[in-house]
């Protein structure tokens, strides 16, 4: 156990950026928790997760990493970096050791937003065009952001990141949950990941579960307050 509060670092997920986290960064700022809310290059689930660890590598103390949906595979395997203390999980994929998230996924029935992807294509230094996925921006509303201002929901819309259609595939090579306590957050009207993806994953993990039931997939900016709640819970619990 720390004898230090641990700084949070909040990993968000596909089709979206850091400012996703805005409202739980103001709740965890008034009560004086260091925050770190990094890009994600949203690239490759190993180069992502090394790119997490690296930033957490050298943070000065423990962290807690925060992971939302893809973010959550990201923190599953870099919450192995030596001073990370926790991990909570946000309407996300937890994944075991050798699981891909569409091997998790593909447990159970697909949600709308698998029919809402459409396919791009980026360079590849020295390699042929890979491909990478957005949400259509007229479904993104309602599959993405059902609880969000419209007028919000549609600005993300435009803005959001693609992610490389490869981390459908690519498994976890660690499992941090087995060594690190963990906290998780059903989102229960989630049109991005199934509830009951989110359900058994946590409770796979032993993870402490909270769930919203009327929570959209972007729990984090309709729910600030729930989810900073969650995560000061494990700030408490590792400090």
């Amino acid at each position: 156990m720390s004898t230090s509060t641990p700084t949070v670092v909040l990993v968000h997920g596909a089709f979206a950026d850091a400012s996703s986290w805005s409202g739980v960064i103001a709740a965890l700022q008034s009560d004086g928790i260091s925050v770190v809310a990094p890009a994600n290059p949203l690239r490759g689930l190993a180069s992502d997760a090394a790119y997490l660890a690296s930033v957490a590598a050298q943070i000065d103390g423990p962290v807690v990493l925060v992971g939302h949906s893809y973010g959550g595979a990201l923190i599953t395997v870099a919450g192995m970096t030596e001073n990370v203390v926790g991990l909570v999980y946000v309407a996300a994929y937890v994944l075991e050791e050798g699981e891909s998230m569409g091997g998790l996924q593909g447990d159970f029935p697909d949600t709308p937003l698998v029919s809402s992807l459409k396919q791009w294509h980026y360079p590849v230094a020295g390699g042929d065009p890979a491909v990478e996925l957005t949400l259509v921006p007229e479904a993104f509303p309602s599959v993405f952001a059902a609880d969000v201002p419209l007028d919000v929901a549609k600005w993300m819309a435009v803005s959001q990141r693609p992610l490389a259609g490869s981390v459908f595939t690519e498994t976890a090579s660690a499992a941090a949950w087995k060594t690190k306590p963990s906290w998780a957050l059903v989102a229960g009207s989630d049109r991005g990941i199934d509830p009951e993806v989110q359900r058994f994953a946590a409770k796979r993990a032993g993870a402490a579960v909270v769930e919203i039931e009327a929570a959209s997939h972007a729990v984090a900016l309709s729910h600030p307050k729930a989810v900073a709640d969650l995560i000061r819970e494990a700030v408490r619990a590792t400090s």
